[in-house]
Parts: structure tokens; C-alpha cells; sequence
């Protein structure tokens, strides 16, 4: 079973990168999703709408859901259709040739909006990401990188209020930020929010699969040695003003980084 985000892996100070890293032949890309855990309802719920899966005219995902099966079965895990309910990741094709997204199967998105990405290139997929030069300049050649054969991963994360994993911004207003001045009791009503993101090519079609698994830990208890509390108070406190309002930390940073000034200490 994979492991929660590690606070060791935030990068310092934050920068707005790919970091793209190979994994290794054991590595594993999928989780199984417990049923009736509350990712399980909340995935459920979107499926049962008929919101998880969207394509490009003309699109078959079949070689991607094989693919996806084809890897549970490698890393020994027993799963089937529907796959929203088989995994913990969410999941999207990316095309080698035209750098798209023909396919989405996503549940549980962090503030972004599935129908408006499906067939975008990818730099146009992440233009509305703050600080995002290196990441766009780079957008080609990280397409041709992930979809010639190879696997990897990477991780984002971010704090947040809210403790659901679904937050499609049209299915779901942002949770607003504790009104309280005391760090300690605002740091208690608050999530790291993280995403391990992975891409494992699908056989025989220059396409890859694009796997986000939304993982959710309480502050206070993904916080829990003191070189976590520095090392996390060390990349807010480095964030741009861009990346704060791209990441709803704006208003969240002063408290957060007197809580995890006192924590570290």
C-alpha cells in the first residue's frame, strides 16, 4: 500500500517545476480503493452522474482501460471495471503526437474543471499555473519525455480547509479559511493536500497514462517532527505572491507559518 506525502519531498524554496523522477522497475503506479471509504462515495458519486469520463470525438479509450488493468495485474492487484471505484488514482491519456488530452477519468480534480482541459495541449492545460515559465517552456519536451516507453512520477501539494476530495470548482464552492487569530486552532481545522502523480506508457500507441492520486492527511498530524513544521515553513514562506493566490494561500499564510514556526522551534 502506498505510504501518505512524505513532508521530506516538499522542495525549498518552492519553485513551480515538473520534477519528473524515473521510477525504478518495482515501483508501483496504483492504489486500491477501499470500498465504501469516503473516497470510494465521493468517486461513486460523481460516476453514478455520469461525470467521471470524458473523450474526444472519436476516442477509444479501451487500449488506456486495458492498460490500467494490465498494470494492477503487474504490481498484484485484483481489479476491474469500473475503474473510479477499483483505484485510488484518477486517471487521463496523454498523446505523444499532438500533446493532448483525448481522455479524462476524473473524480476527484483539486480545483480545476475536467470538461475544460479534455483535447487542450498540454502547455495549455497548465497555462493558468502561476510562476509556470520553466514548467511551459519545458511542455514539448516533457510530452516526448513521458510518452516514449518510461515511467515516472512527481508530487504537488498545498493546505487547505476543506477535507473533501472532490473539489470540482461547479460541483463544489471553496471551503472558507477558520476565522480564528489563533494559530494552533487554525491549524487544526486545516488539510495538506497532496497529489502523487504518475505516467506509465500504454503499449503499442505513443500515449501514456497519466495516473493523480488525491491523497489527504490532517495538518497537525502530516506535521509531526520538528524538520517537517521547518521545511514546510521554509517553502511558504518562499511561495510568490502569484503562487499564493494560484494556491487560495494568501490569507492562510500568516497563521499557517506562525503555527509552523512554533511547531519547528
Amino acid at each position: 500500500m502506498a505510504m501518505p506525502f512524505e513532508p521530506s519531498r516538499v522542495a525549498v524554496p518552492f519553485r513551480m517545476q515538473p520534477g519528473l523522477q524515473r521510477l525504478g522497475a518495482d515501483a508501483r503506479h496504483l492504489t486500491p480503493l477501499a470500498a465504501g471509504s469516503p473516497l470510494w462515495q465521493e468517486k461513486k458519486r460523481v460516476r453514478d452522474a455520469g461525470a467521471s469520463r470524458l473523450a474526444v470525438p472519436g476516442f477509444d479509450p479501451q487500449p488506456a482501460i486495458e492498460a490500467i488493468l494490465a498494470r494492477a495485474a503487474a504490481e498484484g492487484i485484483a481489479a476491474a471495471e469500473p475503474i473510479e471505484l477499483a483505484f485510488e488514482e484518477d486517471f487521463a491519456v496523454l498523446d505523444g503526437a499532438s500533446s493532448t488530452l483525448p481522455w479524462l477519468c476524473v473524480c476527484v480534480p483539486s480545483h480545476w474543471a475536467p470538461e475544460e482541459k479534455l483535447g487542450l495541449p498540454f502547455a495549455a492545460v497548465h497555462a493558468p499555473v502561476a510562476d509556470n515559465q520553466a514548467l511551459l517552456a519545458a511542455s514539448r519536451q516533457l510530452v516526448q519525455l513521458v510518452t516514449a516507453g518510461e515511467r515516472f512520477e512527481r508530487f504537488v501539494w498545498t493546505v487547505t480547509p476543506s477535507g473533501r476530495h472532490d473539489q470540482h470548482p461547479g460541483r463544489h464552492p471553496r471551503t472558507p479559511w477558520p476565522q480564528t487569530a489563533d494559530p494552533d486552532a487554525f491549524a487544526a481545522q486545516c488539510f495538506l493536500r497532496s497529489e502523487r502523480q504518475t505516467f506509465f506508457p500504454i503499449p503499442g500507441r505513443n500515449q501514456s497514462v497519466f495516473t493523480i492520486r488525491v491523497m489527504l492527511q490532517p495538518l497537525a498530524d502530516a506535521v509531526a517532527r520538528r524538520e517537517d513544521a521547518q521545511r514546510l515553513h521554509e517553502a511558504l514562506a518562499s511561495m510568490s505572491e502569484a503562487v499564493l493566490a494560484y494556491k487560495n494561500l494568501a490569507a492562510a499564510r500568516a497563521p499557517l507559518l506562525a503555527w509552523l514556526a512554533a511547531r519547528g522551534a
